[in-house]
């Protein structure tokens, strides 16, 4: 049988890019090895990434995923935007990724990022009830009964189609909000870290619309007494997971570049993070041993081991992977140099 390729990307939507894909159809003998697939084009004047009078734009594979929703033979593939000229599109985050990951590689940096998101349906997060809200949150993290948890089954399809399509998910758990979940990807570098992010994003999507259910990043989705939603962001070098002053240089030298991180770290920042809810402030920088109230936190077994990661707390759920492992990695390992 004929080879479905799914070819997925970012767009250029403004102020948090969305996902979008198209179905290429192979030979049934055809390589689908990420070096023999084919570049494909799309409309960018569809996507917020061309104008109509010069509207091509370039999908270069860059990674390939069993499709754990087709089966058989068929594939995910994780694409970036080239213009026609071949060279990066204005809104390909991937490439310079590339570049400061490739600069760094000897420091062996590593990630772990927990995705946060929330389910809608009808109009309002799934477990709120119509024209109203809840019970406070409490019970809700990492809660079981069909009082406190909603979208299971969603969640379990979605985890189980990422391990299907040999995306490196760690770790799913109900969160604080009703409709609130989280799944964790890595440790990987970063360039694989981000891909397989984008990639179990769009799964998410996927495998929602088969419920009738919707799921957001959006970073505040409810206002008022409600946690926001994350991406945490764990990160190591191979210095700092064998010993202890290089984790505080890390967590210095993020103090020292904490605007530039803030800014890029997803749009509607400043609603998250508050300096409630598990929050430090936007505008300010801190970090401690165990504290989930800082803008990075050492866990507190690593300040026992005296080695391991630091936990970047500010990155927003609708964060860019690209953007995010970038700036940690050329911040952090500029300042080891």
């Amino acid at each position: 049988m004929a080879i479905k390729a799914e070819y997925i990307w970012i767009d250029g939507t403004e102020p948090t890019a969305r996902l979008r894909s198209k179905t290429k159809v192979l030979a049934d003998d055809a390589s689908t090895a990420v070096a023999d697939l084919p570049i494909w084009g799309f409309d960018g004047s569809s996507t917020n990434q061309a104008p109509g009078d010069n509207s091509d734009c370039v999908l270069k594979p860059v990674a390939v995923f069993a499709d754990p929703i087709r089966g058989g033979d068929d594939v995910l593939v994780m694409c970036e935007v080239l213009l026609i000229d071949m060279t990066p599109h204005p809104t390909n985050h991937r490439a310079a990724c590339a570049a400061v990951a490739e600069k760094f590689a000897s420091m062996e940096p590593l990630f772990g990022i927990e995705q946060e998101y929330t389910f809608f349906q009808d109009g309002r997060p799934l477990g709120f009830p119509v024209g109203g809200f809840p019970a406070p949150q409490g019970f809700y993290y990492c809660g079981v009964g069909a009082d406190e948890v909603f979208g299971r089954e969603v969640v379990e399809a979605h985890m189980e189609a990422c391990l299907e399509a040999g995306i490196g998910i760690s770790g799913i758990n109900a969160e604080v909000m009703p409709g609130q979940w989280e799944f964790q990807v890595g440790p990987l570098g970063p360039l694989e870290v981000s891909d397989q992010l984008w990639v179990s994003r769009w799964l998410l999507y996927r495998i929602a619309e088969e419920f009738g259910i919707s799921a957001t990043v959006e970073p505040k989705p409810v206002k008022g007494d409600w946690n926001g939603a994350g991406a945490h962001t764990n990160f190591s070098t191979k210095a700092m997971r064998e010993g202890y002053d290089p984790i505080i240089a890390a967590c210095e030298a993020l103090g020292t570049k904490a605007d530039e991180h803030v800014a890029n770290y997803g749009h509607g920042i400043e609603d998250r993070l508050t300096g409630s809810h598990e929050t430090a402030p936007w505008t300010e920088y801190s970090y401690g041993v165990s504290n989930r109230g800082a803008s990075v936190r050492i866990p507190w077994q690593v300040a026992q081991d005296k080695k391991g990661y630091i936990e970047d707390r500010r990155p927003n759920a609708n964060m860019d992977p690209y953007t995010v492992t970038r700036l940690i990695v050329d911040t952090v390992c500029s300042a080891a140099l």
